[in-house]
């Protein structure tokens, strides 16, 4: 079994102040009686769960992309949309930007590293649908979501925050930078184990955004989906990756995946 190897690109700078302007400048409440997430005490998008300390990102070039390792499979670098299936993405400048539906990929995986490098619209969220801008969401095997949201100007429940294990797990910090720039997420993810029907080990995730940690080893308690606390179900050792289209024009680039 490979390891992952993560890199983190910093440069020199001044941390700008505490107070950030237009720092969840709207907010999102979650809801009320939805059904609780495994043994945590927590029920999914509960309102009142404790939000993500706020961390400032440190300082990237905002134009730096990190490479890819030689052993690495390059599922986008701005040339081609090859790697994907069919699908309503728009394909511009040399980025991937979300349209209608999911975005699968040819190949499927189970263990995997994985950088992706993400950016939410500028300007942000309106006052009208403060929830749905910045909305995106990367499907590991097509069924467990690290949610991609503009938490730096929305305050969304804890769940549903950038980073989120969706509907399960708060990331450790918010670390979102503002929207309009870019952001990345190098994610070591661990498939569920199934004997037939039954679950021997579940799934498991560590992500650094904008690389600082945000997810330790999470354990995910299955599937993940707005408003449901869902139970593992057997599938296959490996399935396809998918890009949520979440009604946003989030903008997606330098895509890799290291097999584990």
């Amino acid at each position: 079994m490979r390891l992952p190897i993560f890199f983190v690109p910093l440069l020199a700078c001044v941390p700008t102040a505490i107070a950030e302007e237009g720092f969840h400048l709207y907010k999102f409440p979650g809801h009320h009686g939805l059904p609780s997430i495994a043994d945590t005490g927590f029920t999914v998008h509960q309102p009142d769960r404790v939000q993500p300390e706020r961390v400032e990102p440190p300082c990237l070039s905002a134009e730096a992309k990190v490479g890819a390792p030689s052993d690495a499979i390059v599922l986008f670098d701005g040339t081609s949309m090859d790697q994907f299936r069919d699908n309503q993405w728009k394909f511009r400048d040399g980025l991937l930007i979300a349209g209608k539906g999911g975005l699968n990929t040819v190949e499927a995986f189970g263990d995997i590293q994985m950088h992706v490098e993400w950016r939410t619209p500028d300007p942000g969220p309106n006052k009208s649908k403060p929830g749905s801008m910045g909305n995106s969401g990367i499907f590991l095997m097509q069924k467990y979501e690290l949610q991609v949201f503009d938490s730096y100007s929305c305050e969304i429940y804890a769940d549903g925050s950038a980073g989120a294990i969706y509907g399960q797990s708060p990331p450790l910090v918010n670390v979102c930078r503002k929207p309009g720039q870019w952001q990345s997420y190098d994610i070591a993810f661990t498939a569920p184990v199934f004997d037939g029907e039954t679950l021997i080990s579940p799934a498991r995730i560590t992500v650094f955004h904008n690389g600082v940690l945000i997810q330790n080893n999470t354990e995910i308690f299955g599937p993940t989906r707005h408003n449901k606390a869902l139970p593992y179900v057997a599938h296959p050792d490996k399935m396809p990756l998918m890009f949520q289209a979440h009604g946003s024009p989030v903008e997606y680039r330098n895509i890799w995946v290291r097999p584990l």
